[in-house]
């Protein structure tokens, strides 16, 4: 009698952080960051968002501000999906953020069921009710096209990583415009906003810079202002806990990145009257500079708008940037579609888009 071949099983496994990329228990951790990339490609059709394994273990190892945790799924030997989860340690988080990634390959074979149903279980076993999640798409994608909540931008309706949320009770929320900027070509334009932002906010603003970490006598200002990110900036329809920040943390964030082997440049505004971090700009990227450069946030704070000073930040630090780190190819940052005014900051500079990112939301019966 034949033996009849018999599918092979797929198992769930919580994710190790190892202590080293050479541990004995670090091979699931590497799938991890090498699955993450290959959806980062396949999504949005560039390699603008890579991250470099040493880049993503100083982060893990860091759980003092948020509680980071994953599961792997696998067919023997093979990983075929992981799922990140973030959760904030403050007493008063009230959603998860999760990334939920299977290779290109296995789509469609029941991984990414299996991931979201470990992601439900966390929220679920810690009295979160919401769960939010991003995904990434390629421009000029012929067919329909699905608007989040906000009416501002839209996603292509068929797109894969559009249609499993959808069947699993998401809603879009928001669309982000990813937008990148040549490092190698012309600066003219961007020095002439400069100069003409810096006249426009008038004496009352300074301009300073750093490269991380913070200097001591920024710390206060700089956590307010970080804080203020999740207060201030555009959310659409998803849920943002407000995140409290101070000096200490800031000490915290500047070792974790220093860990992850970033270099990070800060430039930002002082508000003489009051001596406030009205605005900043973040540029990082990892110890291989000739990689794309990330920006990691760009808030005028509300009370200071109007002003300017987004333009004054973005193009100073790109002016930094160029001397700073002269191999990187290009700078490449994520806005809301509805956060126009710094939409339009970015076209005048000379962003363009290279790909999009959606916002979604599920709430659960608890």
């Amino acid at each position: 009698m034949t033996d009849i071949a018999r599918p092979v099983a797929l198992a769930v496994e919580p994710l190790i952080v190892p202590d080293s990329l050479d541990a004995a228990d670090a091979p699931l951790f590497l799938e991890m960051v090498r699955i993450a990339n290959a959806v980062c490609l396949y999504e949005a059709g560039h390699d603008y968002l890579r991250e470099e394994p040493e880049e993503a273990l100083g982060f893990w190892q860091d759980q003092t501000d948020w509680t980071q945790l994953g599961f792997a799924v696998r067919r023997d030997d093979a990983v075929l999906g992981v799922v990140k989860i973030m959760i904030g340690t403050e007493s008063d988080v009230t959603a998860i953020e999760f990334d939920l990634m299977v290779d290109p390959p296995f789509w469609g074979l029941g991984v990414e069921e299996l991931l979201l149903a470990e992601v439900e279980r966390e929220a679920r076993e810690r009295g979160l009710a919401t769960i939010q999640t991003w995904t990434l798409h390629r421009p000029g994608r012929d067919g329909a096209r699905l608007e989040p909540s906000t009416g501002w931008g839209s996603i292509p309706a068929e797109d894969r990583q559009t249609i499993f949320p959808l069947a699993h009770g998401f809603t879009l929320e928001q669309v982000e415009r990813n937008s990148v900027f040549d490092l190698t070509g012309d600066f003219a334009d961007v020095e002439r906003m400069h100069a003409a932002a810096v006249e426009a906010a008038g004496p009352e603003y300074r301009s300073i810079a750093w490269t991380s970490p913070t200097p001591s006598e920024y710390a206060d200002g700089f956590a307010e202002a970080l804080a203020r990110m999740s207060t201030d900036a555009p959310q659409g329809g998803l849920v943002v806990d407000e995140q409290h920040w101070d000096a200490a943390r800031v000490a915290r964030r500047d070792a974790r990145q220093q860990a992850q082997g970033l270099t990070v440049s800060v430039a930002a505004v002082v508000h003489e009257p009051t001596g406030a971090i009205a605005a900043y700009n973040e540029l990082v990227i990892a110890e291989d500079h000739r990689g794309a450069t990330q920006q990691y946030g760009t808030l005028v704070l509300k009370e200071h708008r109007g002003r300017r000073l987004g333009t004054v930040v973005k193009c100073a630090n790109l002016l930094r940037w160029r001397e700073l780190v002269p191999e990187s190819p290009r700078v490449s940052t994520f806005n809301a579609e509805e956060n126009r005014h710094m939409l339009d900051i970015n076209e005048a500079i000379g962003f363009v888009p290279a790909s999009y990112a959606g916002a979604w939301k599920k709430v659960l019966d608890l």
